[in-house]
């Protein structure tokens, strides 16, 4: 019984001794691990568990999974002399984790303040009216322009897209009546074409009324068989005009008193 309380206690002692000396660090499958040993990078480890040497040794973790990143927005001068405030959306992964920590403080300030200058560099060399016909052509130059500089962080840029851009407060106004003469006018121009494309049945619809008078009241009579509680009296002429009213001849005409006579007697 001794002995077996001597073991538990050793093996108590062990396991806090290793734990002691020892750390366990995990590297998940989107991370990689930077190992450090007396303050120098030995390497770059891949997923798994592995043990660090404590006040020795050092394990740095760092995600390489794709990040979305917001760039906060700044005031730009356009070629016009118009001040803008754009603001951009990033995605980019760490391509190599060692150059990433070991060669720069912060990659992703760095990498948000190469886009800013990329952007001045552009949007000042732009007119608004280019800027906003070539918006989405914006973000391909500023990929191409950062693409070797962010690479240089140990970063890879996978796209940059214009967020948003906003205008004074005087121009923002100028900008809205512009769209809103725009809107009003393609809407008075369909009104319009309704209007012509109405005039022209009603003129088609004229002339076969026209050549078929009848027409209307065939027309009158299907609406009127569509609804219910309608009474409608329609006086229809005949093809070749009105009935024409002929006189008898003398004689044709019988004495009605004479007739009846004749009836009776026979009877």
């Amino acid at each position: 019984m001794l002995q077996i309380v001597l073991a538990l206690l050793v093996l108590i002692l062990l396991v806090t001794l290793l734990r002691a000396v020892f750390q366990p660090v995990v590297v998940y499958e989107f991370e990689r691990g930077l190992r450090y040993a007396r303050g120098k990078f030995t390497g770059i480890l891949e997923p798994g568990l592995y043990l660090s040497i404590k006040h020795l040794s050092e394990i740095r973790r760092i995600a390489i999974r794709p990040v979305f990143a917001p760039v906060a927005g700044q005031e730009v001068l356009s070629s016009d002399g118009v001040a803008l405030k754009v603001s951009l959306a990033a995605k980019y992964e760490v391509a190599d984790p060692a150059v990433a920590i070991n060669k720069i403080e912060d990659f992703r300030n760095a990498l948000h303040v190469e886009l800013q200058l990329a952007l001045r560099q552009i949007i000042g060399g732009t007119s608004i009216d280019d800027l906003l016909a070539a918006r989405q052509a914006i973000g391909a130059k500023l990929q191409e322009i950062v693409a070797d500089k962010i690479a240089a962080f140990g970063l890879r840029l996978l796209r940059v897209e214009i967020r948003d851009i906003m205008f004074p407060g005087e121009l923002k106004k100028i900008f809205t009546q512009v769209v809103r003469a725009r809107q009003e006018g393609l809407a008075a121009l369909e009104k319009a074409r309704g209007e012509t494309a109405a005039l022209r049945n009603l003129t088609n619809a004229a002339q076969l009324v026209e050549r078929n008078p009848y027409l209307m009241q065939l027309r009158l009579l299907q609406v009127l068989g569509q609804q219910s509680g309608n009474t409608v009296v329609l006086g229809v002429q005949p093809p070749s005009g009105p009935i024409p009213i002929r006189k008898a001849p003398e004689g044709a005409i019988e004495n009605p008193a004479q007739g009846s006579g004749e009836r009776d007697g026979d009877v």
